[in-house]
């Protein structure tokens, strides 16, 4: 069912979000929310800029490039992030639209954003995806493979890796998954964690999400 009011239901998440993260111990300025603005048009997200809200995801390349540009126009500050897993064809123009890509999760993707950074002298920050569920059905570099993939490219490619993002299985408890994550990210010196959706991001607040990636709680069931 979809939420009439996005801004309202926003404000109220704000808030527990910063509940969850007095709990946990942390500063709830270290939390972002990433609002998932997927299949969202821009009427619904209007709101939501006026608010302030300023970190977006988006799913694919084409929805973004329809939508994105003429927002960011009137709001240039916003950073919009690409939180679904991207084909190395479109890595071109996910650079002209993306100041954050969570989802590199293979060596033909690394690869292409390379080429694609020394050709325009730029790059957007980068998270490497985690399969922590080893779920052949999902992206994402394998966690036994995980320290040799963040090293090669930081080290050999170059490529401005900060965090690490997963989607752990919808089925069976997330904090294993969440631990794990925080763990590869701790023994690789990696600050931000996007790690939580809408039914489990109190779990990932707990262990340390910098942020939690939230769509339906906003917006409604799509």
């Amino acid at each position: 069912m979809q939420v009439d009011d996005p801004v309202a239901a926003y404000r109220k998440l704000r808030s527990e979000v910063d509940r969850y993260a007095h709990a946990a111990g942390r500063d709830p300025a270290g939390v972002e929310i990433v609002i998932a603005s997927k299949t969202q048009g821009a009427d619904r997200i209007d709101p939501l800029l006026v608010e302030g809200c300023r970190a977006f995801g988006e799913n694919r390349v084409q929805e973004a490039a329809e939508k994105w540009p003429a927002l960011r126009e009137r709001t240039p500050d916003l950073e919009l992030r690409m939180i679904g897993r991207l084909q190395s064809n479109k890595a071109p123009q996910a650079f002209q639209l993306f100041d954050v890509i969570e989802t590199v999760d293979r060596e033909s993707l690394a690869l292409a954003i390379a080429r694609e950074a020394q050709k325009t002298g730029r790059c957007p920050a980068l998270y490497v995806q985690v399969n922590t569920g080893c779920e052949p059905q999902k992206g994402g570099v394998l966690p036994n493979q995980a320290d040799a993939f963040i090293a090669r490219c930081r080290t050999e490619l170059e490529l401005p890796v900060i965090g690490l993002m997963c989607i752990p299985p919808s089925e069976g408890h997330a904090s294993p998954h969440f631990a794990m994550l925080a763990q590869i990210a701790r023994r690789n010196g990696l600050a931000d964690l996007s790690m939580g959706m809408s039914a489990d991001y109190p779990l990932a607040i707990q262990l340390g999400a910098t942020h939690v990636r939230l769509g339906s709680a906003i917006f409604g069931e799509r």
